[in-house]
């Protein structure tokens, strides 16, 4: 970043301030057009409409419909502290910004540096050399310096004095410094592919292995004829959660901007453009089905009740007390399904029971972990997702219960006429229940003090006792099986 000192010269000349991408690290159309999708997805419709009439429309239709919260919009903050030293200055300070109206203002009160706002007007698209003419005629031409981020900024530059880059590319800054003097700039622009990966969430694809389950009870997990199918359905599962972790990115963009840790999510954050995730997600969702229809149709057809199911979370249900973690244990359930689908390997009641306890467990470590969070905010009387903080011990209380059932239904499998066909030596498997409640029991014990991370597969992927107590079931297994 290059900053130079402000001069008496610089000073009086007026700094236009681009707003999407440049003071803001994202963009308030998208902002706004997001959160009308989450109110009724129908208004894709009424959008398609109003583009056709053009952006400067489309730009005032969302935004008198949608008022985005400004105080949590993600900032550009060294470019951001810049202006604040250049406003103690006293220079002049204007945002200028395609953007409608109205929620450039309220962008520009919050900040509380800018002596005007130039914006959109439902009319006129203040953009590119539209927006240089405009600046051109208030302020006279090569009377401001002007920072914007993006190549639609090198039609305004020309009409400037002093060229400002933020958040922009090394060739965008070449660019600029072939039409105008160059001045500060400001190289925040986040690396794409490390923010991608992280908003699809490639250490989630472990909770496909799921599919996998049936042939290791049933023993056919070396078998090809079972194994490539499985491999199959859970490519087709991995695709579809990210782009299910990508939705309920964008959905809940208000409610983790808010949060301690999910305001560095890539799209809360700004360092992954909006309009990039509702791309990813019908793509992913269509390349998930495809290889699904690739194994079957009855793997389709289960992949498709995932999809449902996780959109009605997404949109509504996640909000619906107890609802939703029966729900989010489902989702490993599901996956279950499509293993057996996807192989022809017969159900086992007892695995599906075992799946219901065990899941179920770990999904209220996650609101577990929501309401203390909120505890050790001291917002006791604060709601999540239709908890309040006082349900914490209550919450624990089903966890913890759930969790030892689950061991309860392995202890009654080994006594089960199921078991004498797979196993030589199935007494050998009560070893299995005490590993199962140790792992349970260390795992709420390590939410209860505070110590467990958001996800609890997170956590036991990085965490080695898990690693430990998986290898020693895997060995009671391959003993009982003789």
């Amino acid at each position: 970043m290059s900053t130079p000192p402000a001069t008496t010269k610089s000073a009086a000349v007026p700094l236009c301030v681009d707003l999407d991408g440049t003071l803001l690290r994202t963009d308030m159309l998208w902002e706004g057009l997001v959160r009308l999708l989450r109110r009724n997805p129908l208004y894709a419709f009424a959008m398609v409409a109003w583009w056709c009439r053009g952006r400067a429309c489309l730009k005032q239709k969302i935004a008198c419909r949608v008022e985005v919260p400004v105080e949590t919009l993600p900032c550009t903050e060294s470019f951001l502290k810049f202006l604040r030293a250049e406003h103690a200055t006293g220079r002049r300070l204007v945002l200028v910004t395609a953007s409608d109206a109205v929620p450039a203002r309220r962008v520009a009160d919050h900040i509380g540096l800018f002596s005007e706002v130039l914006a959109s007007d439902g009319q006129t698209n203040l953009r590119g050399d539209t927006k240089g003419r405009k600046l051109a005629e208030r302020f006279g031409k090569g009377g401001f310096d002007y920072a914007g981020n993006s190549s639609v900024d090198l039609g305004t530059w020309p009409y400037g004095r002093e060229v400002v880059v933020v958040n922009g590319s090394p060739s965008l800054v070449r660019r600029a410094a072939a039409v105008a003097k160059m001045g500060p700039t400001f190289d925040c622009q986040p690396s794409f592919v490390p923010a991608l990966l992280k908003a699809l969430r490639p250490h989630q694809w472990l909770k496909s292995l799921i599919v996998f389950v049936p042939l290791l009870t049933s023993h056919n997990l070396f078998k090809t004829a079972y194994l490539e199918p499985a491999l199959w359905a859970a490519v087709a599962f991995a695709l579809c959660s990210s782009a299910v972790y990508v939705l309920n990115d964008l959905l809940d963009l208000d409610h983790d901007r808010v949060h301690p840790t999910r305001r560095l999510r890539p799209f809360a954050a700004g360092t992954l453009p909006l309009p990039v995730g509702l791309v990813l997600v019908p793509v992913l969702f269509a390349a998930g089905f495809g290889v699904a229809a690739f194994v079957s149709l009855k793997v389709l057809a289960v992949l498709a009740a995932y999809a449902v199911l996780t959109l009605a979370y997404s949109w509504r249900l996640k909000q619906v007390v107890l609802l939703d973690v029966f729900l989010l244990a489902s989702f490993y359930i599901v996956r279950l399904v499509a293993g057996h689908e996807a192989t022809g390997i017969p159900y086992s009641a007892w695995l599906l029971v075992f799946a219901m306890f065990i899941f179920l467990s770990l999904a209220l470590v996650k609101r577990f972990r929501e309401l203390q969070s909120l505890r050790l905010r001291n917002h006791a009387n604060a709601a999540v997702r239709g908890y309040v903080a006082d349900d914490l011990e209550m919450v624990a209380t089903l966890g913890t219960g759930s969790g030892w059932l689950a061991a309860l239904v392995l202890a009654l499998y080994v006594n089960s006429q199921d078991v004498r066909a797979l196993y030589a030596h199935p007494t050998l498997l009560l070893l299995a229940c005490p590993l199962l409640l140790f792992w349970v029991s260390r795992v709420w014990l390590i939410a209860h003090r505070g110590a467990m991370h958001d996800d609890p597969v997170v956590f036991a992927i990085k965490d080695w006792v898990s690693y430990v107590v998986g290898a020693l079931m895997v060995l009671v297994l391959w003993l009982a099986t003789g």
